[in-house]
Protein backbone atom coordinates (compact mmCIF):
# COMPACT_ATOMS: atom_id res chain seq x y z
CA UNK A 1 0.00 0.00 0.00
CA UNK A 2 1.53 3.59 -1.15
CA UNK A 3 -1.62 5.55 0.07
CA UNK A 4 -4.38 5.70 2.65
CA UNK A 5 -7.61 5.29 1.17
CA UNK A 6 -9.22 7.26 4.24
CA UNK A 7 -13.06 8.14 4.98
CA UNK A 8 -13.74 11.60 6.66
CA UNK A 9 -16.62 11.47 9.28
CA UNK A 10 -17.66 14.96 10.74
CA UNK A 11 -18.39 17.62 8.00
CA UNK A 12 -17.89 20.45 10.12
CA UNK A 13 -15.95 23.37 10.05
CA UNK A 14 -13.14 21.08 11.17
CA UNK A 15 -13.88 17.97 9.55
CA UNK A 16 -13.78 20.42 6.20
CA UNK A 17 -10.14 21.47 7.42
CA UNK A 18 -9.17 17.89 7.68
CA UNK A 19 -10.53 17.13 4.12
CA UNK A 20 -8.25 20.04 2.73
CA UNK A 21 -5.33 18.85 4.53
CA UNK A 22 -5.61 15.02 3.61
CA UNK A 23 -5.83 16.37 -0.08
CA UNK A 24 -2.56 18.43 0.52
CA UNK A 25 -0.68 15.98 2.21
CA UNK A 26 1.13 13.16 0.12
CA UNK A 27 0.33 9.29 1.41
CA UNK A 28 -3.80 10.27 1.35
CA UNK A 29 -6.57 9.75 -0.92
CA UNK A 30 -10.45 10.84 0.15
CA UNK A 31 -11.83 8.16 -1.00
CA UNK A 32 -15.48 8.79 0.96
CA UNK A 33 -17.08 11.39 3.41
CA UNK A 34 -20.26 11.38 6.07
CA UNK A 35 -22.44 13.32 7.96
CA UNK A 36 -25.67 13.18 8.98
CA UNK A 37 -26.96 16.20 7.54
CA UNK A 38 -27.01 16.78 3.87
CA UNK A 39 -25.99 20.08 3.75
CA UNK A 40 -22.77 19.20 5.73
CA UNK A 41 -22.20 16.43 3.28
CA UNK A 42 -23.15 19.07 0.04
CA UNK A 43 -20.97 21.87 1.85
CA UNK A 44 -17.68 19.01 2.18
CA UNK A 45 -18.50 17.63 -1.27
CA UNK A 46 -17.80 21.64 -2.84
CA UNK A 47 -14.34 21.07 -1.10
CA UNK A 48 -13.06 17.72 -3.04
CA UNK A 49 -10.70 18.70 -5.78
CA UNK A 50 -12.23 15.44 -7.53
CA UNK A 51 -16.02 14.83 -6.21
CA UNK A 52 -16.76 12.63 -8.53
CA UNK A 53 -14.31 9.80 -7.24
CA UNK A 54 -15.47 10.54 -3.13
CA UNK A 55 -18.78 8.50 -2.22
CA UNK A 56 -20.77 10.29 -0.30
CA UNK A 57 -22.35 8.76 2.91
CA UNK A 58 -25.59 9.66 5.48
CA UNK A 59 -24.20 7.24 7.77
CA UNK A 60 -21.50 5.68 9.55
CA UNK A 61 -22.41 2.29 9.63
CA UNK A 62 -22.60 3.04 5.49
CA UNK A 63 -19.11 4.65 5.90
CA UNK A 64 -17.41 1.59 7.43
CA UNK A 65 -19.18 -0.55 5.51
CA UNK A 66 -17.58 0.90 2.50
CA UNK A 67 -14.57 -1.38 0.82
CA UNK A 68 -12.62 1.51 -0.61
CA UNK A 69 -12.57 3.13 2.92
CA UNK A 70 -8.97 1.64 4.66
CA UNK A 71 -9.13 4.29 7.14
CA UNK A 72 -11.93 6.85 9.13
CA UNK A 73 -10.62 10.66 10.23
CA UNK A 74 -13.24 11.03 12.99
CA UNK A 75 -14.26 14.27 12.94
CA UNK A 76 -17.25 14.46 15.25
CA UNK A 77 -18.15 16.06 18.54
CA UNK A 78 -20.25 14.03 20.35
CA UNK A 79 -21.17 11.53 23.42
CA UNK A 80 -20.28 8.56 21.17
CA UNK A 81 -17.29 10.04 19.87
CA UNK A 82 -15.05 6.83 21.68
CA UNK A 83 -17.49 4.21 20.90
CA UNK A 84 -17.18 5.59 17.21
CA UNK A 85 -13.81 4.95 16.82
CA UNK A 86 -13.55 1.66 18.77
CA UNK A 87 -16.62 0.49 15.78
CA UNK A 88 -14.17 1.59 13.27
CA UNK A 89 -11.50 -0.27 14.64
CA UNK A 90 -14.10 -3.47 15.07
CA UNK A 91 -14.62 -3.18 11.43
CA UNK A 92 -11.30 -2.89 10.36
CA UNK A 93 -10.21 0.78 9.64
CA UNK A 94 -7.59 2.47 10.89
CA UNK A 95 -8.38 5.32 13.30
CA UNK A 96 -7.20 8.72 13.42
CA UNK A 97 -9.71 10.88 15.94
CA UNK A 98 -10.49 14.68 17.20
CA UNK A 99 -9.56 15.18 20.77
CA UNK A 100 -10.93 14.09 23.26
CA UNK A 101 -10.70 10.12 22.24
CA UNK A 102 -13.78 9.37 24.35
CA UNK A 103 -15.83 10.48 27.10
CA UNK A 104 -16.44 7.29 28.95
CA UNK A 105 -14.11 5.40 30.44
CA UNK A 106 -16.11 2.06 28.95
CA UNK A 107 -15.18 3.79 25.51
CA UNK A 108 -11.50 4.60 26.36
CA UNK A 109 -11.56 0.43 27.35
CA UNK A 110 -13.18 -0.30 24.03
CA UNK A 111 -11.02 1.41 22.31
CA UNK A 112 -7.74 -0.11 23.78
CA UNK A 113 -9.09 -3.56 23.44
CA UNK A 114 -9.98 -3.25 19.51
CA UNK A 115 -6.87 -2.35 19.14
CA UNK A 116 -5.05 -4.74 20.62
CA UNK A 117 -7.25 -7.54 18.94
CA UNK A 118 -6.78 -5.86 15.00
CA UNK A 119 -3.40 -4.54 15.52
CA UNK A 120 -4.84 -1.41 13.43
CA UNK A 121 -3.26 1.81 13.85
CA UNK A 122 -5.53 4.19 16.46
CA UNK A 123 -4.24 7.61 16.67
CA UNK A 124 -5.54 10.82 18.67
CA UNK A 125 -5.07 14.30 16.66
CA UNK A 126 -3.76 15.94 19.26
CA UNK A 127 -1.72 18.45 17.74
CA UNK A 128 -0.43 20.80 21.10
CA UNK A 129 2.24 17.77 21.55
CA UNK A 130 4.07 18.41 18.37
CA UNK A 131 4.58 22.44 19.49
CA UNK A 132 8.05 23.57 19.49
CA UNK A 133 8.08 24.47 23.41
CA UNK A 134 7.31 20.92 24.36
CA UNK A 135 9.68 19.74 22.82
CA UNK A 136 12.21 21.87 24.16
CA UNK A 137 10.55 21.56 27.79
CA UNK A 138 10.85 17.66 27.17
CA UNK A 139 14.55 18.07 26.65
CA UNK A 140 14.89 20.35 29.57
CA UNK A 141 13.34 17.60 31.67
CA UNK A 142 15.60 14.52 30.28
CA UNK A 143 18.55 16.40 31.07
CA UNK A 144 17.83 17.32 34.42
CA UNK A 145 17.85 21.13 34.35
CA UNK A 146 14.79 21.54 36.29
CA UNK A 147 15.43 18.90 38.48
CA UNK A 148 12.60 16.49 39.73
CA UNK A 149 9.65 18.35 38.40
CA UNK A 150 7.07 18.29 41.44
CA UNK A 151 4.04 20.69 39.99
CA UNK A 152 2.71 21.48 36.26
CA UNK A 153 -0.12 24.00 34.88
CA UNK A 154 -2.46 23.44 32.14
CA UNK A 155 -5.71 25.81 31.73
CA UNK A 156 -7.14 25.52 28.14
CA UNK A 157 -9.61 28.75 28.90
CA UNK A 158 -11.64 29.18 25.01
CA UNK A 159 -14.89 31.86 24.34
CA UNK A 160 -16.88 30.20 22.13
CA UNK A 161 -20.57 31.41 22.52
CA UNK A 162 -21.11 30.88 18.77
CA UNK A 163 -20.93 26.79 19.55
CA UNK A 164 -23.17 26.40 22.23
CA UNK A 165 -26.42 25.01 20.23
CA UNK A 166 -26.70 23.95 16.44
CA UNK A 167 -29.56 23.43 14.27
CA UNK A 168 -29.49 19.33 13.88
CA UNK A 169 -31.07 20.11 10.76
CA UNK A 170 -28.56 22.59 8.90
CA UNK A 171 -25.70 22.04 11.09
CA UNK A 172 -25.54 25.88 11.21
CA UNK A 173 -24.79 27.18 14.69
CA UNK A 174 -26.70 30.12 16.92
CA UNK A 175 -24.34 33.23 18.52
CA UNK A 176 -25.64 33.52 21.72
CA UNK A 177 -24.10 37.22 21.08
CA UNK A 178 -26.91 37.80 18.73
CA UNK A 179 -29.79 40.18 19.39
CA UNK A 180 -32.38 37.90 20.09
CA UNK A 181 -32.49 35.10 22.77
CA UNK A 182 -31.59 31.60 21.60
CA UNK A 183 -35.40 30.42 23.27
CA UNK A 184 -36.77 31.92 20.51
CA UNK A 185 -35.77 29.82 18.02
CA UNK A 186 -36.48 26.40 18.70
CA UNK A 187 -34.91 24.91 15.42
CA UNK A 188 -31.24 25.04 17.54
CA UNK A 189 -30.39 22.23 19.94
CA UNK A 190 -27.60 21.92 22.49
CA UNK A 191 -24.45 21.30 20.92
CA UNK A 192 -21.62 18.95 22.19
CA UNK A 193 -20.22 21.63 23.97
CA UNK A 194 -22.88 22.74 25.61
CA UNK A 195 -23.45 18.97 26.58
CA UNK A 196 -19.25 18.13 27.30
CA UNK A 197 -18.15 19.06 30.85
CA UNK A 198 -15.34 21.47 29.92
CA UNK A 199 -13.11 19.40 31.75
CA UNK A 200 -13.12 16.54 29.66
CA UNK A 201 -11.28 18.63 26.90
CA UNK A 202 -8.09 18.46 28.51
CA UNK A 203 -6.01 16.30 26.30
CA UNK A 204 -5.04 19.31 25.06
CA UNK A 205 -2.82 20.02 28.14
CA UNK A 206 -2.30 16.30 29.34
CA UNK A 207 -0.92 15.60 26.02
CA UNK A 208 1.91 18.02 26.15
CA UNK A 209 2.50 17.65 29.58
CA UNK A 210 3.02 13.95 29.78
CA UNK A 211 5.19 14.35 26.41
CA UNK A 212 7.14 16.03 28.94
CA UNK A 213 7.38 14.23 31.83
CA UNK A 214 6.95 10.98 30.09
CA UNK A 215 4.44 10.41 32.63
CA UNK A 216 0.90 9.18 33.49
CA UNK A 217 -1.77 10.45 35.82
CA UNK A 218 -2.46 7.72 38.68
CA UNK A 219 -5.16 9.96 40.77
CA UNK A 220 -7.66 12.69 40.06
CA UNK A 221 -10.13 15.26 42.20
CA UNK A 222 -11.77 17.40 40.70
CA UNK A 223 -14.09 20.87 41.49
CA UNK A 224 -15.63 22.99 39.34
CA UNK A 225 -18.34 25.89 39.21
CA UNK A 226 -22.16 25.80 39.63
CA UNK A 227 -24.09 24.99 36.32
CA UNK A 228 -25.44 27.07 33.97
CA UNK A 229 -23.00 29.19 33.03
CA UNK A 230 -23.08 32.91 35.22
CA UNK A 231 -22.17 34.04 31.41
CA UNK A 232 -24.29 32.86 29.52
CA UNK A 233 -27.50 31.43 31.53
CA UNK A 234 -28.67 29.27 28.26
CA UNK A 235 -26.09 26.88 28.90
CA UNK A 236 -26.07 24.19 30.93
CA UNK A 237 -22.83 23.86 31.42
CA UNK A 238 -20.26 25.22 34.47
CA UNK A 239 -17.61 28.15 33.48
CA UNK A 240 -14.72 26.42 35.06
CA UNK A 241 -13.97 23.08 36.27
CA UNK A 242 -10.49 22.31 37.60
CA UNK A 243 -8.47 19.26 38.52
CA UNK A 244 -6.28 18.05 40.65
CA UNK A 245 -3.69 15.30 39.64
CA UNK A 246 -1.43 13.47 40.44
CA UNK A 247 1.20 11.50 38.53
CA UNK A 248 2.78 8.09 39.06
CA UNK A 249 6.41 10.01 39.10
CA UNK A 250 4.82 11.92 41.97
CA UNK A 251 3.96 15.48 40.19
CA UNK A 252 1.02 17.45 40.65
CA UNK A 253 -0.87 18.69 38.02
CA UNK A 254 -3.32 22.11 38.39
CA UNK A 255 -5.71 21.74 35.36
CA UNK A 256 -8.59 23.75 34.16
CA UNK A 257 -10.74 24.53 31.93
CA UNK A 258 -13.98 26.35 30.63
CA UNK A 259 -15.50 27.52 27.33
CA UNK A 260 -18.09 30.64 28.65
CA UNK A 261 -16.13 33.56 30.00
CA UNK A 262 -13.75 36.18 27.60
CA UNK A 263 -10.12 35.62 27.05
CA UNK A 264 -8.29 37.62 25.22
CA UNK A 265 -7.82 35.92 21.59
CA UNK A 266 -4.38 34.49 22.50
CA UNK A 267 -4.65 33.35 25.74
CA UNK A 268 -6.38 30.38 25.40
CA UNK A 269 -3.72 27.43 26.47
CA UNK A 270 -1.23 27.86 29.41
CA UNK A 271 1.92 25.54 30.53
CA UNK A 272 3.88 26.06 33.57
CA UNK A 273 6.38 23.30 35.08
CA UNK A 274 8.17 23.86 38.44
CA UNK A 275 11.11 21.75 39.50
CA UNK A 276 13.69 21.07 42.19
CA UNK A 277 16.04 22.72 40.02
CA UNK A 278 13.97 25.55 37.65
CA UNK A 279 11.29 26.51 36.41
CA UNK A 280 9.96 27.15 32.98
CA UNK A 281 6.58 28.87 32.03
CA UNK A 282 4.99 30.02 28.67
CA UNK A 283 4.01 33.74 28.07
CA UNK A 284 0.42 35.39 28.68
CA UNK A 285 0.09 37.65 25.86
CA UNK A 286 2.12 37.94 22.44
CA UNK A 287 3.80 41.45 24.15
CA UNK A 288 5.86 38.93 26.38
CA UNK A 289 8.14 35.62 25.85
CA UNK A 290 7.88 32.54 27.90
CA UNK A 291 10.26 32.48 30.71
CA UNK A 292 13.03 30.14 32.32
CA UNK A 293 14.38 29.87 35.81
CA UNK A 294 17.56 27.61 36.56
CA UNK A 295 18.70 27.31 40.11
CA UNK A 296 22.17 25.70 39.06
CA UNK A 297 22.90 28.18 36.52
CA UNK A 298 24.22 31.56 38.60
CA UNK A 299 20.19 33.01 37.44
CA UNK A 300 19.33 35.31 39.96
CA UNK A 301 15.82 36.58 38.04
CA UNK A 302 14.01 34.43 35.33
CA UNK A 303 15.09 35.11 31.60
CA UNK A 304 12.91 35.50 28.79
CA UNK A 305 13.00 32.57 25.95
CA UNK A 306 11.87 32.99 22.48
CA UNK A 307 10.19 29.46 22.78
CA UNK A 308 6.91 29.19 20.02
CA UNK A 309 4.07 26.97 19.27
CA UNK A 310 6.01 26.81 16.06
CA UNK A 311 8.79 24.41 15.13
CA UNK A 312 12.33 25.91 14.48
CA UNK A 313 12.22 22.26 12.60
CA UNK A 314 9.62 22.48 10.70
CA UNK A 315 8.71 20.69 7.89
CA UNK A 316 7.94 23.31 4.83
CA UNK A 317 4.80 20.71 3.95
CA UNK A 318 3.48 22.08 7.69
CA UNK A 319 3.44 26.10 6.77
CA UNK A 320 0.01 27.32 7.03
CA UNK A 321 -1.87 24.13 8.31
CA UNK A 322 -3.43 24.91 11.64
CA UNK A 323 -2.28 25.74 15.49
CA UNK A 324 1.13 26.47 14.61
CA UNK A 325 1.52 24.49 12.11
CA UNK A 326 1.29 21.53 14.05
CA UNK A 327 -2.03 20.08 12.28
CA UNK A 328 0.54 19.15 9.56
CA UNK A 329 2.17 16.04 12.28
CA UNK A 330 -1.35 14.83 13.52
CA UNK A 331 -1.67 13.45 9.78
CA UNK A 332 1.91 12.98 8.66
CA UNK A 333 2.37 10.31 11.97
CA UNK A 334 -0.89 8.89 11.10
CA UNK A 335 0.41 7.85 7.73
CA UNK A 336 3.99 7.20 8.00
CA UNK A 337 2.21 4.58 11.27
CA UNK A 338 -0.21 2.99 8.76
CA UNK A 339 1.90 3.01 5.41
CA UNK A 340 5.58 2.65 7.10
CA UNK A 341 4.91 0.86 10.56
CA UNK A 342 6.48 3.68 12.46
CA UNK A 343 5.61 3.56 16.00
CA UNK A 344 3.51 6.10 17.42
CA UNK A 345 4.81 8.86 19.74
CA UNK A 346 1.54 9.27 20.88
CA UNK A 347 0.11 4.98 20.88
CA UNK A 348 -3.36 4.14 21.93
CA UNK A 349 -2.31 4.00 25.91
CA UNK A 350 -1.02 7.11 25.79
CA UNK A 351 -3.89 8.34 24.09
CA UNK A 352 -6.76 6.98 26.52
CA UNK A 353 -4.03 8.14 29.10
CA UNK A 354 -4.82 11.88 28.61
CA UNK A 355 -9.16 11.55 27.94
CA UNK A 356 -9.26 9.12 31.39
CA UNK A 357 -7.91 11.34 33.86
CA UNK A 358 -10.46 14.12 32.47
CA UNK A 359 -13.75 11.49 32.29
CA UNK A 360 -12.74 10.69 36.25
CA UNK A 361 -12.12 14.53 36.89
CA UNK A 362 -15.80 15.14 35.78
CA UNK A 363 -16.77 11.77 37.66
CA UNK A 364 -14.89 13.65 41.02
CA UNK A 365 -16.80 16.84 40.49
CA UNK A 366 -20.35 15.34 40.51
CA UNK A 367 -19.47 12.83 43.52
CA UNK A 368 -18.54 16.08 45.28
CA UNK A 369 -15.01 16.05 45.13
CA UNK A 370 -14.08 12.24 45.49
CA UNK A 371 -10.26 11.24 45.14
CA UNK A 372 -10.42 8.60 41.93
CA UNK A 373 -7.48 6.63 41.19
CA UNK A 374 -6.92 6.15 36.82
CA UNK A 375 -6.38 2.76 35.84
CA UNK A 376 -3.46 1.18 33.60
CA UNK A 377 -4.62 0.19 30.20
CA UNK A 378 -1.93 -1.47 29.71
CA UNK A 379 -1.71 -5.38 29.11
CA UNK A 380 -0.92 -7.31 32.81
CA UNK A 381 -1.02 -10.01 34.28
CA UNK A 382 -4.55 -9.45 34.89
CA UNK A 383 -5.52 -8.11 31.87
CA UNK A 384 -3.82 -9.98 29.17
CA UNK A 385 -3.66 -7.62 25.31
CA UNK A 386 -7.29 -8.14 23.32
CA UNK A 387 -9.39 -8.48 27.16
CA UNK A 388 -11.71 -6.55 28.78
CA UNK A 389 -10.65 -5.99 32.61
CA UNK A 390 -12.84 -7.47 34.95
CA UNK A 391 -13.82 -4.26 36.44
CA UNK A 392 -13.61 -1.24 33.83
CA UNK A 393 -13.60 1.27 36.46
CA UNK A 394 -10.47 -0.03 38.35
CA UNK A 395 -8.52 -2.28 34.97
CA UNK A 396 -8.27 -5.26 37.65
Amino acid sequence: MDEIRIGVAGLGSRGRHWLSLLQRIPGFRVTAICDLVSRLRERARAHLDDPDGVAVHGTYDDLLADRNVDAVALCVRCKEQGAMAAQALEAGKHVNSEVPAAHTLEDCWRIVVAQERSGLVYHLAEQARYWGFVDAWKQLVAEDRLGHVTYADGEYFGYYPGLFYRNPDTGEYYDLQGAEPVRLHPEFRPAWLTLMPPIHYLPHNLSPLMKMLDDRVVEVVGMGTRSPSYRHREVPAPDVQVALMKTSKDCVLRLAAGFTQPVPAYHVQWFRLKGTRGIVQMRFSPREYPKMYLADAQMHEFAEVDWRLERADAAPEAAGTGHGNADYYVHAYFRDAVLKGQPLDLDVYRAVETAAPAILAAESIEQRSTLLSVPDFRPNRNRPAGHMPADVYSGV
